[in-house]
């Protein structure tokens, strides 16, 4: 700023009171005025014209030869001044000063006296102007970096250290900004529920995450107005509104693209809230909720399984003390009857409820059986190949049409075949079950990142909420006649593949259970 009030009031000022003194003393006023305006005119247009600042010293000393006055040492210093302030090297500054005053001194003794006080004058001149460079360059070097600390502090001061995005203070603020600017926008707050245990185990590796997900989210969201770490490992992403956004983003964040679970929750601006406490105060509110729903199924998740670890250590001991008697009754009952024993009327019943209570037996051992063992890679199309050709009469004989849509490519997971075939087998059968009208069950394989899925529909009433919350719950059935213990299995044997048995149903529209295995390189 006074670099460019020096240009555009100093210099002409000066130039006007040296051209006025020159006409007053009669010292070749036209040509001085005339070279005084060219001159300030190759100042005033330098930036316009860049080869003008070649000329500028050229300008000067003709104007200071016409005019033969001393006042135009101040018009050298302030290009010397103009040089320093363009951040030349101190080497180049200085030399520049010593052509500069020693042009003024050469021109200065041609129209004085050559006397030895003119000379010691000259001398002074050029001393004087080598301790103004270097008080100047000083004075510039510390301006420069009061200047830099000043903005480190401001930077620290909205900014996160470690990742470099906004802080906490810095989003606010950005918010604040789009608001007055009556940007339309939505708010995307994520919390990433595994980092704590990876930044407990190590700091080091702890930071390191953090930057990669930092760099991972700036390349997935690019176009956002900002970006923002607080709290740990909490993100503020603040992202221009546009259609289908929210989906779009809740279906990448579900994909787990990131590596870590992640919460999250929106909130839009100016369709749900018209201040930034109101923004800000909902987005939190939502992800709380959320974090509270995730906490909550994973509690439901580990009282499940601490459920089926009891049922396993019950049902070994149930199978052990009962399956040898039932043997026995079985024998001594199958002798009975070819030998005409009078028990022909209950027969049946007996055999019956014999094979019932074989068949909860049979269920409950597979809780009690050690985990997978005989673990090797298979195609997912050749497993559905078995599991098709094995449901295909059921299929017939009930007048329901099963359609396969299979991969172009084939994928393979590391899997117990029998034990993925039996869940298959178990799925394809309850959906026969679900329909009581002849109907289509589809059965696709498909690819979600590192996941080999498996969907089984079909054509049913579907189920409710409620229903939906208990479904792989031991000993919950819709069925008459079932043990509760099918799904149940199912859904323990994929966990123990590392994969999950998911469900999605309504009433009236059916069901589709989606079994996840990860997928294996080949």
């Amino acid at each position: 700023m006074v670099i460019k009030i020096l240009k555009h009031i100093g210099v002409p000022l000066i130039c006007f009171l040296t051209i006025f003194s020159s006409i007053l003393l009669g010292k070749a006023p036209i040509i001085a005025a005339v070279l005084g305006c060219v001159f300030y005119l190759s100042i005033a247009f330098e930036r316009k014209l860049p080869f003008s600042r070649v000329f500028q010293f050229i300008f000067l000393a003709l104007f200071h030869w016409y005019s033969h006055l001393n006042w135009c040492l101040i018009l050298y210093y302030l290009l010397i001044w103009f040089a320093i302030a363009d951040k030349q090297k101190i080497t180049y500054t200085l030399r520049t000063t010593l052509m500069y005053i020693g042009v003024y001194s050469i021109i200065r003794l041609s129209y004085v006296p050559f006397t030895s006080y003119n000379l010691l004058v000259s001398i002074y001149d050029i001393a004087s102007s080598m301790i103004f460079v270097l008080l100047m360059q000083y004075v510039l070097k510390s301006e420069i970096e009061n200047k830099r600390l000043q903005q480190e502090n401001d930077y620290l001061t909205t900014h996160d250290p470690l990742t470099g995005l906004l802080n906490y203070e810095g989003y606010v603020t950005t918010i604040e900004n789009l608001i007055v600017k009556r940007f339309n926008f939505v708010l995307v707050l994520l919390d990433f529920q595994d980092f704590k245990s990876v930044n407990s185990e190590n700091i080091h590796n702890g930071n390191e995450t953090l930057n990669q997900i930092s760099l991972l989210l700036g390349s997935m969201f690019d176009d956002s107005y900002a970006m923002s770490r607080y709290a740990g490992d909490q993100f503020a992403i603040i992202l221009p509104a546009k259609d289908n956004l929210i989906p779009t983003i809740s279906e990448s964040l579900d994909s787990n693209i990131l590596g870590f679970q992640v919460t999250y929750s929106f909130a839009q601006y100016p369709l749900e809230a018209s201040t930034k406490e109101e923004l800000i105060s909902l987005a939190e509110e939502r992800l709380f909720q959320n974090k509270r729903a995730v906490w909550l199924k994973r509690e439901e998740h580990l009282f499940r399984s601490e459920k089926m670890k009891m049922i396993g250590e019950l049902a070994a001991g149930m199978a052990h003390e009962i399956r040898n008697p039932l043997t026995t009754i079985k024998g001594f009952m199958q002798i009975a009857t070819t030998r005409a024993y009078n028990i022909q009327p209950w027969h049946e019943l007996i055999m019956s409820e014999i094979r019932r209570m074989n068949e909860l037996t049979a269920e409950f051992l597979q809780f009690s059986k050690p985990h997978i063992s005989n673990m090797k890679p298979e195609s997912v199309s050749d497993c559905l190949d078995r599991v098709l050709s094995l449901a295909e009469s059921d299929a017939l004989y009930r007048g329901h049409n099963i359609i396969f849509e299979d991969t172009e490519e084939a994928l393979y997971i590391f899997i117990d075949r029998d034990k993925v075939v039996q869940v298959l087998l178990n799925l394809i059968q309850n959906a026969f079950e679900a329909m009581t009208q002849p109907g289509d069950v589809h059965v696709r394989i498909k690819q979600e990142n590192e996941l080999a899925i498996i969907e089984i529909e079909d054509s049913g009433g579907g189920m409710s909420e409620s229903e939906l919350e208990k479904i792989f719950n031991p000993f919950y059935t819709t069925k008459e006649n079932g043990t509760g213990l099918g799904l149940s299995i199912c859904h323990k044997i994929a966990v123990d593949h590392g994969g999950s048995l998911e469900v999605k149903s309504s009433i009236g529209s059916g069901s589709i259970f989606s079994f996840k295995l990860p997928i294996v390189e080949m």
